[in-house]
């Protein structure tokens, strides 16, 4: 595997970046031309900063995009000169752990509905009675930034005690439907019971019914908003463009994947799987075993994946149709090489020098964003180097 690394001209440190100093990083790549070079050259610029423990992105029709801070705090975040602004209107998050606000998701028919969607942990009562992963549709009133209308669209089941192992993002489906990606809340053992939410992705509509084509919604030992199941802790997804099926990333201990996520599988966890569940109890992993989907790419040791995206942006043509994610345990931003649905090869574009990678996106300007999920955290874009 090939690395970029940074050009001495133009460096600077990721903590002078956080303080809002205008610089960048050029990067070139190394090594002898093959399939997993840099085959794009690129600057990293400062966005916005002082961000605390951000976790999600996207970007509404002007530009302009919301950011989620895990200690429950929305941002409003202008690109052309890194203003951010808090949007009031937000429920209580519990905010502890990995729990927290997480995942915001744009309505593609934004002008028309005004709605976003997001996933937060949501306590229990007096936080004694479990926590669980939620799914709130709400209007954004622009004057001054401030959410109305909220509603619960999904809710995880059971409500779980401790603060692992939420997930979760949100992907709105060319039908309008939402996929919600749920952790199994660090009990693997329920992640193979279909019974229950732990461990899955589901599928609803923007008003929390139920799609008559899910899967399992005729099948009286499952519950009717799944989409797949047998899952750890999925923390990216995004649609493939050319094809509209799902794809997820998933942290698991001692190894994460990349899973085309198909309509109705079982992915194995904890049953069969590369990784090692925290009781130890694990059946080998069996390619040809039909009850269990295998993964199409897998990192062992863990990179802990979180943010996918699909490139499709017009500044990187070598860079079309692949997949993006970050890497926070690996403090990477990796690039997987699509052909024809499949990994042909993975390249670190960038390791050690902007922290943990929380998410990733791809802007209307065909800039690459990343979003660090630190204590200073902030917003970088990647575009094409000049010069």
């Amino acid at each position: 595997m090939n690395r970029a690394t940074r050009t001495a001209a133009g460096f600077a440190s990721a903590a002078a970046l956080m303080l809002g100093l205008k610089a960048g990083i050029d990067w070139l790549p190394t090594g002898p031309g093959s399939a997993l070079a840099a085959d794009e050259t690129f600057h990293i610029e400062p966005v916005a900063a002082g961000l605390l423990q951000p976790w999600g992105m996207d970007f509404l029709p002007d530009g302009t995009f919301l950011v989620t801070e895990r200690p429950g705090r929305l941002s409003l975040v202008d690109t052309r000169n890194g203003t951010v602004t808090p949007v009031d209107g937000l429920p209580e998050v519990y905010a502890e752990g990995q729990g927290g606000l997480l995942d915001v998701t744009v309505d593609p028919d934004f002008a028309t509905t005004g709605r976003i969607f997001f996933t937060f942990a949501e306590p229990g009562e007096s936080n004694t009675a479990g926590t669980t992963a939620a799914c709130a549709r709400l209007v954004l009133d622009d004057g001054p930034p401030r959410l109305e209308g909220l509603k619960i669209v999904f809710r995880q089941e059971p409500k779980v005690e401790g603060s692992e192992n939420f997930g979760s993002r949100i992907i709105v489906a060319d039908d309008g439907t939402l996929f919600v990606t749920l952790g199994e809340r660090s009990q693997p053992g329920l992640a193979q019971d279909a019974t229950n939410h732990i461990g899955a992705v589901v599928r609803v509509a923007q008003d929390g019914g139920v799609p008559a084509d899910n899967p399992f919604v005729n099948d009286p030992d499952a519950r009717p908003e799944i989409w797949s199941y047998g899952h750890a802790n999925v923390q990216g997804a995004d649609i493939d463009p050319s094809s509209g099926e799902l794809w997820t990333v998933e942290e698991a201990p001692s190894a994460d994947e990349v899973n085309r996520t198909v309509r109705g599988g079982n992915f194995g966890w904890p049953r069969e799987t590369y990784s090692i569940p925290p009781s130890g109890e694990v059946e080998p992993a069996d390619p040809d075993a039909p009850r269990f989907r295998e993964p199409v790419h897998r990192w062992d040791p863990e990179i802990a994946p979180s943010g996918l995206v699909f490139y499709d942006g017009d500044l990187f043509p070598a860079w079309q149709g692949d997949l993006f994610l970050g890497a926070p345990a690996a403090e990477a931003l990796i690039r997987l090489v699509m052909n024809d649905g499949k990994v042909v090869g993975e390249e670190r574009l960038i390791q050690g020098e902007l922290g943990h990678i929380r998410d990733v996106a791809v802007g209307p300007d065909g800039a690459l964003y990343l979003l660090t999920d630190e204590p200073a955290g902030g917003v970088f874009r990647l575009v094409p180097r000049t010069g």
